[in-house]
């Protein structure tokens, strides 16, 4: 029996709503075991529901909506009361939550590194010109784009699943995926070789897990945020905080080719971040040290070196060439 903290009001009944992916409901499934330790008397249940973003799989996220697209659903479950936590993969989270949400934990971060996976191909370096390359992502568009201008980079969107499932008929000489879901569902074997993020920067967010939970107590007097908090891992979560003000400064929209990646060490935190343009010949870098427990000022000066090297104007000429593109 978890001893109950003074004024700590237990629940003994929660929903999780999840995306019914299999990596997404591996992952509240991970949470809802971990909430069954903590709390042995409450009954936990999964409500697994199909998002726009598992939908919409002919375009990319930048012509759709962004990232929005795989919350928005499990976020009107919890404030219809049918749902009372979402597990998400954090880089799939808006930087900005709809007014009545929060974000109640983050989990420890699983390996944030970009992987490439192929089953003809060690590496990048090994594909000949022209080879197919399939991502999702305009960020690794971009860093494929800058380093392998030979290789043709096109779109690959549907769960992790699909994706592996387009590469095994030979649509895709390799794809890009992130390491963490492979690793999550078993399929470490797929990983042909982990990108540096010296060469693949990964996104905000990338390899950590967030429980995402409607604001303040429930009808029966239980704060969520506090059932939660036990998840909470601290230098992840002041990681991501950090990356996540990079992302937020420059509009946190996935038309942007954006990368922002923090590590923990003891009180010191490292930031790196980047932007581009899609096709990769124009970029800006910057990165700095500072208190892990000061991440958003941190962010906030990461992201004022990238506007010092004209950040904004690569930003804007991204805009207007999604706008063409719409």
């Amino acid at each position: 029996m978890t001893q109950q903290e003074p004024g700590k009001r237990l629940p003994t009944q929660l929903v999780i709503a999840s995306r019914e992916s299999r990596l997404a409901m591996w992952q509240a499934e991970h949470v809802r075991d971990r909430l069954a330790a903590l709390y042995p008397d409450c009954q936990i249940s999964i409500l697994g529901m199909t998002t726009r973003g598992d939908q919409i799989l002919d375009r990319t996220l930048s012509k759709v909506g962004g990232k929005g697209l795989f919350v928005k659903e499990l976020e009107v479950a919890m404030a219809e009361g049918r749902a009372d936590l979402a597990v998400h993969s954090l880089k799939d989270v808006p930087m900005d939550l709809p007014e009545g949400f929060a974000l109640a934990a983050v989990l420890e971060r699983e390996d944030p590194r970009d992987a490439f996976v192929s089953n003809d191909y060690a590496s990048l370096a090994d594909l000949p010109p022209g080879a197919v390359v399939g991502t999702s992502s305009l960020r690794r568009q971009a860093l494929v784009a800058a380093r392998y201008p030979q290789l043709v980079i096109k779109p690959l969107r549907g769960n992790l699943d699909t994706r592996l499932g387009k590469l095994d008929r030979g649509e895709y000489a390799a794809i890009i995926l992130a390491a963490a879901g492979l690793i999550r569902l078993g399929l470490p074997q797929r990983i042909r070789s982990v990108l540096d993020p010296e060469l693949s920067l990964p996104a905000a967010g990338q390899g950590a897990m967030a429980i995402e939970v409607a604001s303040g107590e429930r009808s029966d007097g239980v704060d969520l945020r506090a059932v939660m908090a036990p998840l909470n891992h601290t230098d992840t979560f002041h990681a991501v905080l950090a990356e996540r003000k990079v992302s937020k400064f420059f509009g946190g929209s996935c038309q942007i080719p954006l990368a922002a990646h923090a590590t923990v060490d003891g009180e010191r935190m490292h930031l790196r971040a980047m932007v581009a343009t899609p096709d990769g010949t124009r970029s800006a870098f910057a990165e700095l040290s500072g208190p892990a427990d000061q991440p958003a000022l941190l962010g906030e000066q990461v992201s004022a070196l990238l506007e010092k090297q004209d950040a904004q104007a690569i930003l804007a000429a991204c805009l207007q060439d999604a706008a063409a593109d719409a």
